[in-house]
């Protein structure tokens, strides 16, 4: 059931962090794995590791943001691997300002990449697996910010909960060709991106406490749900938001 063998995924910053916990998962199912990051050396060195796995996989360098890029990129994959069956839009920055203090520029920043990229990704990959027919997978990597108030990261909780409200609209215009779309929302993961947090032991000590499964989450934990999300397991679940964080959310 969970059987990934010929299936081609696509994971945007897919060289550390969350993606390259989805792109290990997949790998080890049988995907082959197409990798879209700005840092060509991360790329290249993500692309080794999953490379052990034993399938085919190639990087790509993208910039999320720009139009003519993620058209280009699109077409890259589908020239190399023939099609794309999921893609996982999981690029993504953030930062922490005091709200008074943001500017128009860097709102606009997390905005482009964080929502409106994902916007870009999913119409290029939709349009081709609209065009090629047999259904496909899109998902969204979002976060249990856009549940909760996220103070001095306004930008961002803002861009994951319209990542929610995309997904849920995508699902219900593209469902009639076969194409369900799901956003997965983790909690408190240890990865690069969250390395000054987790050097705060006040803070990280209280995340501890405040997760039922007595621990922050890891690349790892992510793996199933991306295998789950891609396979044919996934073909009737469309329009959710799947939260993976130990328990944070609901305790």
């Amino acid at each position: 059931m969970f059987d990934l063998t010929g299936h081609v995924a696509l994971i945007t910053g897919g060289n550390s962090g969350i993606g390259l916990g989805f792109a290990r998962g997949l790998a080890k199912a049988g995907a082959k794995i197409a990798l879209w990051g700005r840092d060509e050396a991360k790329s290249r060195e993500a692309a080794e590791e999953i490379a052990k796995l034993g399938t085919e996989v190639e990087t790509f360098r993208c910039e999320i943001a720009e139009e003519q890029s993620v058209v280009d990129q699109t077409a890259a994959v589908v020239e190399r691997f023939g099609r794309i069956d999921s893609c996982f839009a999981n690029a993504g920055v953030g930062f922490a300002r005091s709200f008074l203090k943001t500017t128009l520029d860097e709102w606009n920043a997390v905005i482009n990449v964080n929502l409106t990229g994902v916007f870009l990704t999913f119409r290029e990959v939709a349009r081709h697996m609209v065009e090629r027919g047999g259904g496909g997978k899109l998902v969204a990597t979002s976060s249990i910010g856009s549940i909760h108030g996220m103070p001095r990261q306004e930008g961002y909780a803002a861009a994951k909960g319209g990542l929610n409200a995309l997904v849920r609209s995508v699902a219900v215009e593209l469902g009639r060709h076969d194409i369900q779309a799901n956003c997965v929302l983790p909690g408190w993961i240890e990865t690069p991106a969250t390395q000054p947090l987790i050097e705060y032991e006040k803070l990280y000590d209280t995340i501890v406490h405040r997760t039922p499964a007595n621990r922050w989450g890891h690349p790892e934990d992510l793996e199933g749900i991306a295998v789950y999300l891609a396979s044919e397991a996934s073909r009737f679940h469309t329009g959710d938001t799947l939260i993976v964080d130990g328990g944070y959310v609901c305790f």
